[in-house]
């Protein structure tokens, strides 16, 4: 069969959400093989993917493969052999040699019929593309000898790189570089994408990530069930609250936002941002040394003074209280923590900034309070130093574990974790999993988190369910930043929403 009749064959998986772990997807393999198909002919249908590309790239000049001793060495040989089939100039490099390769990837390195040459400085000469089927997605140990030298020597060209399955280096499900990882300009994956593609600092080395479809077929999802999932509008959309058109201003629910006495500017931001993303009042609970100040800021959000925890209980107490927010600019003092275990106890609630810094010397007390609430409803927004702090006594910090592994165990305590980073994490205790992807590094700006928080809050407010209300304000607040680009300011997160919900609502 020609390469063109292959290419014409290959299908390309894109608006897919899962995201398979590493033993997920040898799990994936090994269900395709009980339908018929062989680990063989999986093997062929991703070494004519990865020749596409290559041709889609570059379609003239010498191409250089550099293979592994494992399948994806293997991928890499069959796309060697079908490019040189239509006329290509191909060189392959291997780290061993022929008879150091194993199972189906030896046949196929059996089946390339021409030298496989040995690495030296010189092979990168008149070469137009490398493709890179070093090591894949089973990597778990750092890069060393003749393949972190590749690695290196490869690094300082300017080639066009293409990674077979994952930059050789990279760990699939954590992101993490092993030791050193080949900077790709495209990523070659199969059926779905792995942690390690969406998770920093390995998703810098991916480059463009494209989804080869070889013939697993969903079905395999009956056995596997996956849990992590990419944050995308198609996950929560059908959850967004929508206002009727019969509906009044408390059908979209009433938010409070507990108000400090000196950072007042974070209270403020925060309840503007449940305001546009569809709470129907906010009201700023305020100590009255502060009120002035409050009331001086927009005149859509209103301003309750109190006194003391008793008025602040009988004040969330009301029905109509949906959901409440503490921790920007409220200080980590004993009204903060007094104020946080009350919240608790009558409403869901959002914690963040200063709402989980007031528990680094006691979270069990924290954690303590999230247990004892009867169902899943409140959300913390932890950055990473806030979750270090609140954590490091409970689970297992160690830089060999996942993002995700870390922010799944810290769930246990009953609430959903919003774990921010340019890679946020979202998890809940019943054990799904989102990595946000849309990020933009102007969210690197003051108030831009309080924002975040102030947008889930809304969400849930309208009575979103707290893990689909995190997700939405996720996203809705990177995606804001990402549209708005160079220039943004935290204000300007808050006014981008009603364009961003218009977007995919309408």
């Amino acid at each position: 069969m020609s390469l063109g009749l292959i290419i014409l064959m290959t299908k390309w998986i894109d608006n897919t959400t899962e995201i398979l772990s590493v033993s997920e997807m040898y799990k994936a393999d090994e269900e395709t093989c009980t339908t018929g198909l062989t680990s063989l002919n999986l093997m062929e249908s991703a070494g004519a993917a990865i020749a596409e590309v290559v041709q889609n790239i570059c379609n003239d000049g010498r191409i250089l493969i550099l293979c592994g001793l494992g399948n994806n060495g293997g991928d890499g040989f069959v796309a060697a052999r079908l490019l040189k089939n239509i006329g290509r100039n191909v060189r392959v490099v291997c780290l061993g040699t022929i008879d150091e390769i194993k199972g189906d990837a030896r046949e196929s390195a059996s089946n390339w019929t021409d030298e496989i040459g040995q690495f030296s400085p010189s092979i990168f000469e008149d070469v137009q593309v490398v493709v890179d089927a070093l090591f894949g997605i089973g990597l778990n140990r750092p890069v060393s000898g003749l393949g972190g030298l590749i690695i290196e020597k490869l690094n300082e060209t300017d080639l066009p790189c293409i990674s077979v399955d994952i930059p050789s280096g990279v760990h699939g499900d954590t992101g993490q570089i092993l030791g050193s990882a080949v900077q790709a300009d495209v990523c070659v994956t199969f059926f779905r994408r792995k942690p390690g593609h969406l998770l920093y600092p390995g998703k810098d080395n991916c480059g463009d990530v494209m989804v080869a479809d070889i013939g697993i077929p969903v079905t395999v999802f009956k056995n596997i069930s996956p849990k992590i999932y990419e944050n995308t509008p198609q996950l929560w959309l059908d959850d967004l609250p929508i206002p009727k058109v019969q509906g009044h201003k408390y059908d979209r629910g009433h938010a409070i936002v507990v108000g400090g006495n000196e950072l007042t500017g974070a209270a403020q931001l925060a309840s503007f941002a449940a305001l546009r993303s569809g709470a129907g009042l906010v009201t700023i609970a305020s100590p009255p040394t502060a009120s002035i100040v409050y009331r001086s800021g927009s005149p859509s959000i209103m301003v309750k003074d109190l006194n003391n925890d008793k008025e602040f209980s009988e004040f969330i107490n009301h029905s109509r209280v949906k959901a409440i927010l503490i921790g920007p600019g409220n200080g980590t003092n004993r009204e903060t923590y007094d104020k946080v275990l009350t919240a608790l106890a009558f409403k869901p609630c959002v914690l963040d900034a200063d709402a989980l810094t007031v528990f680094e010397e006691c979270p069990e007390v924290l954690f303590s309070a999230l247990k004892n609430t009867s169902k899943i409803k409140n959300v913390i927004t932890p950055h990473e130093g806030e979750f270090k702090r609140l954590f490091s006594n409970v689970i297992s910090l160690k830089n060999t574990r996942s993002k995700i592994e870390i922010a799944r165990s810290a769930s246990s305590i009953n609430a959903i974790i919003v774990l921010k980073g340019a890679d946020t994490i979202i998890t809940s205790p019943s054990g799904l999993i989102c990595i946000n992807t849309n990020s933009s590094p102007y969210l690197a700006t003051a108030g831009s988190g309080d924002v975040l928080s102030g947008i889930i809050l809304g969400l849930m407010a309208q009575g979103m369910k707290p893990f689909q209300a995190a997700c939405a304000g996720v996203w809705l607040h990177a995606e804001s930043g990402r549209v708005f680009g160079p220039g943004l300011v935290a204000e300007d997160i808050t006014e981008m929403l009603p364009s961003i919900l218009r977007k995919i609502i309408l």
